[in-house]
């Protein structure tokens, strides 16, 4: 449970950034973070990370939280979370106008494919697509956010498997009161968002809902477009509800249920994309003081994925279907913990967990005009059983803090199939892929020293990922590209560690953090081939266009250095972050072409800086530098994304305690940002200068 006091902006980080003076006997551990939320003073609690108190594990390894998370006014979560330098998503495009298959998040120079290598979760609840393990960021945006943490770093036993390369923490707050934004942007742009909540009996209810829509920019760039070319709308909503209510003197239940829709569009025919999802979760909490603590968790995630893919022809004048995909998924969970209660504190956390997907994708291609002549299905499905355990020494207050965690899962990947037909004829194919299981164990060992002002910490640690569903079964097209699956992949498995420091005094905070990463069997997309020809598992590809595989590498190895600064003067807070990452590619066999080269969409460097108010008076404000270095667009690096600076800013006034009217701009200065690159030469970009207008009300 994290809990948020309004009123200041001062960070005490989860058992990370901030050290605390000792608990007294009897006293619930309790980690206490300062949130502006634009309300007069009260206390929100906001339950995290699956947990019943937070846990000082994370005490040996960097930590970010992000404040003032706002809804509404073109703001978006995904674009919020790269002011943090080091967290890459696979396209620098946002949910507008990115591919949704392509919206994979990870740490530290992971990458090489777009399935996520950071676990993220909303208040506890695993967050990556059921099939392909990318991330639908729209969905997040209806949510009423008290912050987000971020922990780097694998290991983490207690967040569960897949955390790789860390941590990407989303955590709600139930409304008090109305509230909400309304705005209009650049081309067409509507969003409007809104929450409602309170008391209800001996409990909570709370309601949050977000709309937005725009008719989008022409993702190819200038000179490169053709008659094919036009704009890519977008339309995209969500809300949930949430209960929360008492169950006796220390026990609760919450319960929530939320939907969203996505709908865009890629600026050529035959191209949108459809997003149906709906999820819903219930956990009972049992807190007391004076005795051991436990919780219990069960959610479901239903989604319904639909996309199609073009073949556009020299010179970009016309444009014919390629492929046409829909994947239903499900993903269905649930977790125990326990925190016996140890020398007046609970230091122990001990618990287990289970995750269950299905899915599979249906496919129409080999198109003769505008009707399909072959249909391929293919899908399975994947179980992990896992026990975790997880002790600390204490708080994380002065002298040394010890941490150790571990876990070990059983994973299974059910019998999968792939099946061709020519539609209204005869079968081409029926493979079946035999059922595979195996276990898998990882951990986490840290030390932290604290006194006064300066913390001093070390960890190392061992974290494994289960390929996804998308991986291994589902083929798909970039333009002419195309990327085979493949059933056969091994999970990968990451060994790594970290040494920093952080220093706070007052207002002032700044951390350093050196780190080394080795991802075994790493996954990425790996050419094999260029068209023209008819290759395995694709089908036909065009002259000049790449044929790809995804295939186990024999490693990534990822080190590099993040530093962090901030200082808080008056209501501002300026934050500035930097990460440098040298990561290379080893490889071997039908990867060997790939060896020393620098995993694709890993920039070498990337910083932030920012200034943010806390709006307590009647002017308020934001304003956001980003820095993303170049980037190899494909594995063998020979199609490089050039590096780009961006700026986005707004301004807010106060016309009464209750209403406020807001100006903000996306790329400002409307750079060129390079988002991926065709094996034709093809250039789409990241999202132009876009401005909002609009206002905020809070009652």
């Amino acid at each position: 449970m994290i809990r948020l006091l309004t009123g200041g902006a001062l960070l005490a980080l989860p058992a990370a950034a901030m050290a605390q003076p000792p608990l007294q006997e009897g006293a619930v551990q309790e980690q206490i973070i300062f949130w502006h939320v634009r309300r007069p003073a009260q206390e929100i609690v906001v339950t995290g990370s699956g947990s019943l108190t937070p846990s000082n594990g994370d005490a040996a390894q960097s930590i970010a939280v992000l404040q003032n998370v706002e809804r509404g006014l073109g703001a978006r979560i995904e674009n919020r979370l790269r002011d943090e330098a080091g967290i890459v998503q696979f396209r620098r495009s946002d949910g507008r106008s990115a591919h949704p298959t392509s919206q994979g998040v990870t740490l530290r120079g992971l990458g090489g494919n777009a399935s996520s290598r950071a676990l993220v979760t909303l208040d506890g609840v695993p967050q990556a697509d059921p099939f392909g393990g990318w991330v639908a960021w729209s969905a997040y945006d209806a949510i009423n956010h008290g912050g987000i943490i971020v922990a780097r770093g694998g290991g983490s036993g207690a967040d569960g498997p897949g955390a790789l390369a860390g941590t990407i923490g989303l955590h709600s707050t139930m409304a008090d009161g109305v509230s909400g934004s309304a705005a209009y942007g650049s081309r067409d742009g509507w969003d409007a968002s809104l929450s409602a909540g309170g008391p209800i009996g001996a409990g909570e209810v709370a309601f949050d809902a977000r709309y937005s829509r725009g008719d989008g920019f022409v993702p190819v760039v200038a000179g490169q477009r053709g008659a094919a070319d036009r704009a890519a709308p977008y339309e995209q909503g969500g809300a949930g509800l949430r209960l929360r209510f008492d169950a006796g003197d220390d026990s609760r239940v919450e319960a929530s249920v939320r939907g969203f829709a996505d709908r865009r569009d890629r600026g050529v025919d035959f191209s949108a994309s459809r997003i149906d999802g709906v999820d819903a979760s219930v956990r009972v909490l049992h807190e007391p003081t004076d005795a051991a603590q436990w919780s219990a968790l069960a959610y479901v995630q239903l989604r319904d994925f639909e996309t199609g893919f073009a073949s556009v022809a020299a010179g970009r004048n016309s444009v014919a279907p390629a492929l046409m995909q829909r994947i239903p998924a499900t993903g269905i969970g649930a977790r125990v913990e326990l925190r016996p209660l140890v020398a007046d504190n609970h230091p122990l956390r001990i618990g287990a967990d289970w995750r269950r997907t299905v899915g599979r994708t249906e496919e129409d291609y080999f198109f003769t005009g505008l009707v399909p002549g072959r249909h391929r299905s293919a899908g399975g499905s994947s179980d992990v059983v896992g026990a975790f355990a997880e002790w600390t020494s204490g708080s994380a207050g002065e002298g040394v803090l010890l941490t150790a965690s571990g876990r070990v899962d059983r994973w299974s990947i059910g019998e999968g199939f792939r099946r061709e037909t020519n539609i209204g004829g005869a079968p081409i194919s029926d493979a079946r892929f035999a059922p595979r299981n195996g276990w898998e164990a990882s951990g986490r060992i840290g030390l932290r020293w604290t006194s006064d002002a300066v913390s001093l910490r070390a960890a190392g640690f061992r974290g494994w990922r289960l390929p996804t569903l998308n991986e291994l079964y589902r083929p798909f097209r970039v333009g002419p590209d195309a990327t085979a699956a493949n059933e056969a992949l091994k999970p990968e498995r990451l060994w790594g560690g970290e040494i920093g420091a952080d220093w706070q005094s007052g207002g002032t905070k700044l951390s350093a953090t050196l780190f080394a990463n080795r991802l075994d069997n790493a996954i990425a997309n790996v050419t094999l081939g260029f068209g023209p020809g008819n290759f395995p598992g694709v089908g036909f590809v065009a002259p000049g266009a790449s044929y790809s595989q995804r295939q186990n590498l024999d490693a990534i190895d990822a080190k590099g250095v993040e530093v962090a600064a901030e200082q808080r003067v008056g209501p501002v807070i300026a934050r500035a972050t930097w990460g440098y990452t040298d990561a290379k590619v080893d490889a071997s066999g039908v990867a060997a072409a790939l060896d020393g080269q620098r995993p694709a969409q890993i920039a070498k460097h990337g910083a932030s800086l920012s200034l943010r108010s806390d709006d307590a008076g009647p002017v308020g404000g934001f304003a956001t530098l980003r820095y993303i270095g170049k980037q190899n667009e494909d594995d063998l690096g020979l199609l490089v994304l050039r590096d780009a600076l961006t700026l986005d800013a707004g301004l807010s006034f106060a016309l009464s305690d209750a209403f406020r009217v807001e100006a903000r701009g996306e790329n400002l200065f409307d750079e060129l940002v390079p988002a991926s690159i065709s094996s034709a030469g093809v250039i789409e970009r990241a999202t132009p200068r876009t401005l909002w207008i609009g206002a905020r009300f809070d009652f």
